[in-house]
């Protein structure tokens, strides 16, 4: 029914570790088009999306559309055992079992038993944003990491020069600059300046993606959600969009 290759296990492996630490279980839909799912965390306040089209692949078959629902978990745990060089083959070869093979120095081959998720089909937010930053991955990381020290918010301040991360709190004060200057940031677009408060918890998990990818790229207006994106190889994405924190 499909069948996808990967040549090098570690980019899958990145890609439902980042998912799974949002949600536990979801609906994957593979369909001629791609691989892509939609969900939402169990407290509404972030989802995730995942665009996977065939290119992403080194080999991909599908000839009608299909749902695949995993326990990410147990998925993540199988994936795991899987070295970054070995070879990843997923099948649906036969009904109510997810077929995962590993080939490396021997052949692997595990089945894991999907799961029906009763979930209602979510529309992809149509939103407008004030800013958008193209910014390093890794550099993004960091500045959440340095503000998790310090709060357990953090304030995305943009203006047309630079961007800026800052944190504040019982233990002292954070702020953290991306420019262009200093190589960190790729590209800034700023249709006015804009400022917002974000949960440190969720854009925490949600670093776990920089492992699949260089580039993060951040859209946000003030007081509005957050939208981040993860470019993956072949045109793929990561898209994590995250409520705003209100502050009076």
């Amino acid at each position: 029914m499909f069948k996808i290759v990967v040549t090098s296990a570690k980019l899958w492996r990145g890609i439902i570790t980042a998912i799974s630490e949002l949600i536990d279980e979801a609906n994957f839909v593979v369909s001629p088009e791609g691989l892509s799912l939609r969900a939402m965390d169990p407290s509404h306040v972030a989802m995730v999306e995942l665009l996977l089209p065939p290119p992403t692949f080194d080999e991909f078959q599908c000839s009608e559309k299909i749902v695949i629902g995993v326990n990410l978990d147990e998925f993540n745990r199988l994936l795991k055992r899987a070295s970054a060089r070995e070879r990843l083959e997923l099948e649906l070869s036969e009904p109510g079992r997810l077929t995962i093979r590993f080939l490396g120095k021997a052949l692997r081959t595990f089945k894991m038993p999907l799961i029906d998720i009763a979930t209602e089909e979510l529309p992809s937010p149509s939103l407008e944003f004030n800013v958008k930053a193209r910014v390093l991955a890794d550099a993004m990381r960091d500045a959440i990491k340095d503000a998790s020290i310090i709060s357990d918010y953090v304030r995305f301040i943009a203006n047309p020069e630079e961007l800026i991360l800052a944190a504040s709190g019982d233990r002292g004060e954070v702020e953290v600059k991306l420019n262009e200057e200093m190589g960190s940031l790729i590209e800034l677009e700023v249709k006015e300046p804009s400022r917002s408060t974000y949960s440190l918890s969720y854009l925490s998990d949600m670093m776990k993606a920089v492992a699949t990818a260089e580039v993060a790229v951040v859209h946000f207006s003030s007081d509005m959600p957050l939208r981040l994106d993860f470019e993956l190889p072949g045109e793929g994405r990561i898209t994590y969009y995250l409520a705003p924190r209100m502050e009076a």
